[in-house]
């Protein structure tokens, strides 16, 4: 028989069950401690500083952030309301408004300077001011039937974009008033305004020495041609253009001076002092020139048929190409050119080039020919003997562009003045 008999458990067991310890040391709840007590400090620092800001604050304030929300909550119940109709009416009102204010705006700017216009003349006068004069002399030996020009000195030179210092040299051009042309559209002759327009051709070219970072240049550079053929003074003008050289593009003309050879004696050497005008073109020949729009097909073609000039002399090895560049929507087109055929007083091109557009409907396009002389039995630099150019702006287009518009997939020629 077994007897069980309990044995008490012992004390230290006791005591170590029921004292009960945290896990961590005395130094991390002292850290403990002290961040809860810095956090409650920075809380009641914040209250209090909100406090003392609500106490302080005007009611002024209190209506400007008032209202400031009540627009807020209008503008966004406005798009709102905006969103459940349609987008035109809303972009309707827009360019009212806007257009709106700019009215006002320009009648608040002539009310407030009555004076407004005649500045804004005064302006485009200033622009348009050409500014220094050419000296020159012209003889003509009658024994010799050979004139002599002399380009002595440029003064009183204005670089009005101060981007770089000048480099002024003269071009010369001895032309020619050939025979008339046809009735070009808006092109009038700059003698006789109404008159069929008169051809140049140009007879000789001469060009003088760089002068670098002068704005007076002494030349004393002379040139000299034999005229056989063209002695008839009245129908010789010669044209000297001061130009700024630039290397890496074009020269910048910044002024001529154009001498009628008939209103002159030239019998003896004469010196002359020109002021500079304002250059313009004039009319060096005419280009038959074709239009067709394909809308369907994104394609333009432009055909070079006759190409009309004055025909000074007779050389077998001249021929004449043209260039054709066009430029649709600031997207610049890969150039095209013709083939070379032999110069004539009408040159028969009759050759189409066909462009791809980049996208349409066109908003801005314009089409720049350019018409070269080269020679055939020779290596020679081609020269440039005018250009032409035909398109649509923003504002403005072309008759014969309208025309083309108008007649879609059918060819549009016209003739077109060739500038030099």
């Amino acid at each position: 028989m077994a007897v069980l008999i309990d044995f008490p458990a012992p004390v230290g067991h006791l005591s170590t069950a029921g004292d009960v310890r945290m896990p961590f040391s005395d130094t991390v709840k002292y850290c403990i401690l002290g961040i809860s007590v810095t956090l409650l400090l920075v809380a009641l620092v914040i209250l209090a500083w909100q406090i003392f800001r609500c106490c302080t604050q005007s009611p002024s304030a209190y209506m400007r952030q008032d209202a400031a929300n009540s627009d807020l909550l209008y503008t966004e119940e406005k798009s709102r309301r905006a969103g459940n109709h349609s987008g035109a009416p809303s972009t309707r009102v827009e360019e009212v408004g806007t257009e709106v204010g700019r009215l006002s705006r320009c009648l608040s700017q002539t009310s407030c300077s009555p004076t407004g216009s005649s500045q804004a003349d005064r302006h485009m006068e200033e622009q348009n001011k050409v500014d220094g004069s050419l000296r020159f002399s012209i003889y003509y030996d009658q024994l010799q039937s050979q004139l002599v020009v002399t380009v002595l000195q440029v003064e009183g030179l204005h670089d009005h974009s101060q981007k770089h210092s000048l480099q002024p040299f003269v071009k010369l051009s001895l032309m020619w008033a050939g025979s008339e042309g046809v009735e070009l559209g808006g092109s009038t002759d700059e003698e006789g305004e109404g008159s069929a327009p008169i051809l140049w051709a140009v007879l000789q070219e001469w060009r003088t020495r760089i002068v670098k970072g002068s704005y007076n240049p002494l030349f004393g550079d002379q040139f000299s041609c034999v005229l056989h053929e063209h002695r008839d003074f009245d129908r010789l003008r010669l044209r000297m253009e001061v130009r700024d050289f630039d290397k890496f593009s074009r020269h910048t003309v910044l002024g001529e001076v154009r001498v009628p050879l008939g209103k002159l004696n030239i019998s003896y050497p004469l010196e002359l002092q020109e002021d500079l005008q304002i250059p313009q073109k004039v009319l060096g020949g005419e280009v038959l020139l074709s239009l067709k729009v394909l809308p369907t097909a994104q394609r333009l073609e432009v055909g070079l048929l006759k190409v009309r000039m004055v025909l000074t002399k007779i050389s077998s090895d001249t021929a004449l190409y043209a260039r054709i560049s066009v430029q649709c929507n600031h997207s610049k087109l890969r150039h095209q050119k013709t083939s070379a055929v032999a110069r004539r007083l009408v040159t028969v091109l009759n050759e189409v080039l066909m462009f791809s557009l980049p996208d349409f409907p066109l908003q801005q396009c314009k089409i720049v020919v350019s018409v070269y002389e080269m020679q055939m039995t020779r290596m020679s630099n081609n020269h440039l003997i005018g250009q032409l150019t035909v398109g649509k702006e923003k504002s403005s287009e072309d008759e014969h562009w309208s025309l083309m518009m108008r007649s879609v997939r059918q060819p549009v020629a016209k003739w077109h003045g060739l500038l030099i």
